[in-house]
This record gives structure tokens, sequence and C-alpha cells, in this order.
């Protein structure tokens, strides 16, 4: 007997432990009907932002609108005294409103069963409704419609077929013709449910509703006051997997109607349709979003992944993007070596930080001296002083388990270098970057600010072969925006990124066509810090750490030649690349704020073999600027990506003076020129990590005598 006991416990508390994140809790609440108000409801919803619920019911044919003092929350619901009056057949079972709260669709089962649709001259106001004629739809007739619901955006509407008749039931997928557009609906899918079929649930079955991102439906059935609950591989689509998750009984009520929940899912609000004073809407509260039977699995949502790899993709992308800039540059001063002198400036660098001030004051002297330089001659050395802005377009397809991604990059980078005696150039080089990637069509989005400081070199080893070799580190401030369709989250992520790439050239010359193979490897190792998202109780998630490691390696070449002309040289190139990105795959662990259940989506990673083609050109004018542009399109098998990059370099005399400064998040460029008898002074700012930027700029000219 003590064994048999043993093992009764033992299954008890796998049991237990089996549903530990069953999330519905008691009961909350309870909202009872009032003398001449909802004898029998079948439909409950609310608007937006919860403020407002209405019902309806098969018994007064009205819609009744309350006012409720908490959002979502029933017990604090009063009676408005406003009613629409359903003057079509009537007998409704279940209502809907379009996004905009213009219009309501009404289940009318009194003769022909149709869906009515109604107008309202003010959104989600019902006492002016009225009948458009000519609405009603009954979708080719033969349906015992039961329930009905459309998909965010009104292309789709599901209807829960009670089919007595063949004891078939079904929910049928239409898709519109335009949103909400009840006139031509197209029959895509019919689900006949887990096991084939949905008999399980008995006839007069009233409920069927969707979470915000349609990857859950639920079904409410009579029946022992049963829930169903269903997972959907892709958001509103029958077509696709859907799995039967399980079922909740519900035992207050008497006859369980209609269900609907809060836009985060943490409350669920059922209907009791049995003709009682003592009936109405009962209120729960969901330890996670939508989770009736199980929390909606973060790993399973393809927008979900799609995020935790665009965060991955992007801090890869993020070095890539700051390394082109630098290296661009040193291939440049390879095209132009021997036929353009140094720009003779006087660059200086201010921070307002002290990490970076120390860099400025000590580090980067010492970076650029030789053996044959000191400190005071750095002051007056030789500097090239060149900038470069880059456009970022691309996309990545969804997959089976990833949405798309689209996604736009701009930055400019601000850099200074010279050629020391040992004939080494040296340089440092400073990037301010925007990233912005929308993540499938719910609006999901990641909006990442960087900024990089790079130290570069690059070494002669002949004549025409060159080691070039850059070194840097970069801040990261991301805003991530997890949209689910009627509400969002948003959380803000930091970070911080060390890079470095090598670059092996050689330049093999005939005439003045110029043919540069490259070896390039890089590397460097990302930290995400961990962050909590706000917005949606129920649907909060908070993220730990995240490491990232990124390892790439290229073979390519390039082609240049060279036309000189009066105003100045022209040279167009050609580069062709192949890469390959090795790097380790990384993990992110993730949990429901609201109950603490953990996730973790492993093997992220976008190992890819990339085939990189760019034109552009060189063009070196007589009166010392210089331009260079380029073109170029990043190729994978499931991702694509287009830059286009515009370069500037100018030689100036040791009259003028550039100064670079850093003051919190504000970015300041200053440039004095002095002439004959005339001193000019320009100063602007930018700040970067704003929504709505800082910037300005500022010209004096005074008068040196």
């Amino acid at each position: 007997m003590k064994i048999i006991k043993k093992i009764a416990f033992i299954i008890i508390f796998l049991f237990i432990n089996i549903n530990a994140f069953g999330a519905v809790s008691s009961l909350v609440g309870q909202k009872n009907w009032g003398t001449g108000e909802q004898r029998q409801p079948t439909g409950v919803l609310f608007n937006p932002d919860g403020t407002k619920m209405y019902s309806t019911g098969t018994v007064q044919n009205k819609i009744y609108m309350y006012n409720l003092t908490t959002p979502f929350t029933v017990t604090s619901a009063t009676y408005s005294s406003k009613t629409c009056d359903l003057t079509g057949e009537n007998d409704a079972l279940m209502f809907r409103f379009n996004s905009d709260g213009t219009a309501i669709f009404v289940l009318d089962t009194a003769t022909t069963e149709t869906i009515d649709k109604y107008s309202l001259t003010t959104a989600y106001d019902i006492s002016n409704c009225s009948l458009v004629a000519g609405s009603p739809q009954d979708f080719g007739g033969g349906m015992e419609m039961r329930s009905f619901s459309f998909s965010n955006d009104g292309s789709k509407i599901f209807i829960f077929d009670q089919d007595g008749n063949n004891e078939k039931h079904s929910i049928k997928e239409y898709s519109l013709a335009s949103s909400f557009d009840l006139s031509n609906p197209t029959l895509v899918t019919e689900y006949v449910g887990h096991n084939s079929d949905l008999n399980s649930i008995e006839d007069f079955a009233q409920g069927l509703e969707f979470s915000s991102d349609g990857t859950k439906m639920f079904i409410t059935g009579n029946k022992e006051d049963t829930i169903l609950a269903f997972s959907l591989s892709n958001p509103f689509d029958l077509s696709a997997n859907v799995t039967y998750d399980g079922e909740h009984i519900v035992t207050d009520v008497v006859e369980l109607g209609a269900i609907t929940f809060s836009s985060d899912g943490s409350k669920m609000i059922v209907a009791d349709w049995k003709n009682s004073a003592a009936r109405g809407v009962f209120q729960y509260d969901l330890t996670c979003g939508f989770g009736v039977v199980k929390c909606i699995d973060p790993t399973a949502n393809k927008d979900d992944v799609a995020s935790v790899e665009s965060q991955s993709e992007g801090t890869k992308k993020l070095i890539q993007h700051t390394t082109y800039p630098v290296l661009n540059r040193m291939e440049w001063l390879r095209r132009n070596s021997g036929r353009v002198n140094l720009t003779n400036q006087n660059i200086k660098f201010q921070f307002n930080n002290e990490m970076l001030n120390a860099l400025s004051s000590s580090l980067i002297p010492l970076y650029f001296s030789n053996d044959n330089s000191n400190e005071s001659n750095y002051q007056n050395s030789m500097w090239s002083f060149w900038s470069e802005g880059s456009i970022s377009i691309g996309r990545t397809g969804d997959s089976a388990t990833s949405s798309f991604k689209d996604i736009k990059t701009s930055g400019i980078t601000l850099g200074a270098d010279k050629k020391g005696e040992d004939d080494i150039m040296r340089g440092i080089a400073l990037r301010f970057g925007a990233d912005d990637v929308d993540v499938g069509d719910l609006g999901s989005a990641l909006d990442m600010s960087s900024f990089g400081l790079t130290f570069y070199e690059s070494r002669p080893r002949g004549e025409q072969r060159f080691v070039d070799h850059l070194l840097g580190l970069s801040f990261l401030n991301s805003n991530l925006i997890n949209n689910s369709g009627s509400t969002s989250t948003d959380g803000d992520r930091y970070g911080e990124q060390l890079y470095g790439s090598l670059s092996l050239r050689d330049t093999f010359s005939k005439n003045r066509l110029n043919f540069t193979p490259k070896l390039k490897i890089n590397y460097g190792i990302t930290h995400l810090g961990a962050y909590e998202e706000t917005g949606a109780e129920g649907l909060n998630l908070e993220f730990n750490d995240q490491y990232i490691g990124n390892f790439t390696s290229s073979l390519g070449t390039s082609l240049d030649n060279t036309y000189d002309f009066k105003i100045g040289t022209f040279i167009p190139y050609f580069d062709f690349e192949y890469y390959a990105d090795m790097s380790p795959s990384s993990q992110q662990t993730f949990s429901y704020r609201s109950n603490g259940e953990e996730f973790t989506l492993k093997n992220i990673n976008n190992s890819t073999h990339n085939f990189i083609s760019g034109i552009g050109f060189d063009f070196v004018s007589e009166n010392g600027l210089t331009l260079m542009t380029k073109y170029t399109r990043d190729q994978a098998k499931d991702n694509k990506n287009d830059s286009f990059v515009i370069a500037l370099d100018y030689k100036n005399s040791q009259r003028s003076l550039y100064s670079m400064s850093l003051k919190d998040t504000s970015a300041e460029l200053s440039h004095n020129r002095k002439f004959k008898s005339l001193n000019l002074d320009v100063d602007s700012h930018y700040d970067f990590f704003k929504d709505d930027p800082d910037y300005g700029i500022y010209i004096q000219i005074s008068n040196l005598n």
C-alpha cells in the first residue's frame, strides 16, 4: 500500500509540474446584468483600450454598451444606456467591429443565417448604428453559423460552422477582396479540427476567438463548459500546421458562450448565456498572455524568432558596415598612391567622455608615433581628413521558423590618417550608424543606433603589396518593438562590440590597368545586455545577456584603370568578393515576466556563403577635392543587400583646422580657415541617437586685423 501511495504521489507531482504553466487563475470578477439589460448574452467585446464593453444575445436583439472605469475589468462596468437596435432578422449570436470601429458585423441567425453590417457615425459609439442596405452575406448558404472572427487586417474571415445535419463541425477560412468587405468572399480552407473533427464540441457552441497575433485559436462549447485551445504555425492561417493544445473547463458558468480577451491577453472574459438574471460575464486572470491552456511559445512564433535573429544579424552586419569604410579608404589610398599628396591639415579630437578623452590625449598620439617622431612632431605631422556616407537596403525572406526582415542602414564615417616616416599609414575613424529593421506583417521592428571608434594601419610589404589591419570598439543602443496585432511591447537594449579585420592585397599592373587579388578576415565579439519588455502585462518578456561571435573570411579581387583629364583624374573600378560566414552559433534565453516560464532559442546563426560585387569610381580634381562613389550588391541564397557609398577627401593648407568633438550623444564638427585678412569659422552639430535628431550649423566671418 505504501508503494502505491508513493507512486500515486509521484504521478500527481509530475502532473502538477507538467501543468505548472497552465495559465488560468481562479475567478477574479463577475458582472451580472441588470433589469432591462441583456438576458441571454452570446457575444461580448471591448473597444481597443478596454474602457467600453459591449454585449449582445438572442433575446433583446440589441447590442448594449457599458463604460469601464478600469480597462478590461468587468466589475468596474456600468450601463451607459446606449444600445444598437438590430433591425435585421436578429437572434444575434456574435458581433465584430472593423479595425477603426466605424462598422459592426452581426451574426444573424433568426431565419436565414447571415452576417449583417451596421455603420456607426462615431467610432465605437453604437447609439447611432444603422443597417447597411444589401449587406447581409450568407456565404453561399447551407451553414449553421455559430460564431465568426476576422484577421487583424480584415483580409480574412473565419466562420464556425456547426453542421448539425451532417454532424461535421468545421471552421471555414475565407479571403476577402478588400479589408472587411464581405461582398465577394473566397473559401481558402476548411479546418475540421484535431483527430479529424470538431465533434468533441456539442451542438450550441458559441465562441470562436484568436489571440491578438493570430497564433492561438480558441473555441468554446456548452458541453462541460469546455474551451479548446489550438496553436497555429502561421498567424491566421488554418491551411498550415494547426496543433491542438488541450482543453480547459470553466466551472463557474452554467452555459458557456462567447470568449474574449484583454488586448495583452492577461485577462479572459467569458459570457454565460443561461437565461437568468444572475448570469452575465465572468473574468479570469491568466498568468501569461492568451495562456488558457499553455503560454504562447515565443520560440515557435515566427515574428519573435525573427526579432531575435535580427539582433544577431544586425550586430554582424554592423562589423561589416563599420570596417568597410576604413577598408575602402585604404584601397583608395592604394589606387591613388603617388598621385595625390596627403592633405596638410591639423586635426584634433575632443571628447567629454573620460575614457575617450584618455584615448585622444594619450593612446592616439602614441598610435600615430614612430621611432623618429615624438608628440610634438605628431601635432605638426601630415594629415589627411576624409569622410564616407553610406546607405544600404536589404531584405531577408521568411522561412519555416522566421518571418521576413526588411533592413535599412545608413551611416557616416569621419576619419583622419597620416603616413609616418616608417612608411606605415595609420588612421582613426569614427562612425555613426542607424539600422532600421521591419519584421513581419504586424509591425515589429528593431531600431539600432551605433557609434564606432576604429584604429587602422596599412603596412607595405613591397612596392605593391600591403597588409591592412584595423581594430575597433562600438557601442550599441537598440529599441525593440514586438507587435502582436492589437497590442505591442517595447524595450531598450544596450551592447558593446569589439571587432577587427586583417586584409592582404597585392597589385599587378600593366600599363594603367591594375589587378588586385585580396584576402580578408573579419572577427569580433558582441555583448548584448539583458533587458525587459514593457507595454503588455501578459506578453512582456525578460531577455538574458547574449554573446555573439563573428568570424568571416573572404577572397576577392578588384580591377581599376586610370584616365587623365585637364580637370582631374578619373579611376573606374570593379570589385568581386566571395565570403563565408563561419561564426559560431549563439543562443538567447528569455522568460515571461508574469510567471517566469523560460524559453531558449538555440542555434542562432546566419552562416551564409555570399557573393559581393561592386562598381564605382574615384575622381581626383586639380583643386584638391577627391570623390569616391561605389554601388555594392551583397547576395546570398535567402537575402540580399544593396549599398551606395559616397566618400570625400579634401586637400587644404596648413591654415586650416578641423575639430571633431563628442558631447553626450551629440557629435560636433568644426572647421576654421584663415585667409589673408579674414577668419572663417564653421560649426555644426548633430544628435545621432534621437528619434527626432537635433542639428544645426553656425558660420562666423571675422577680420584678423
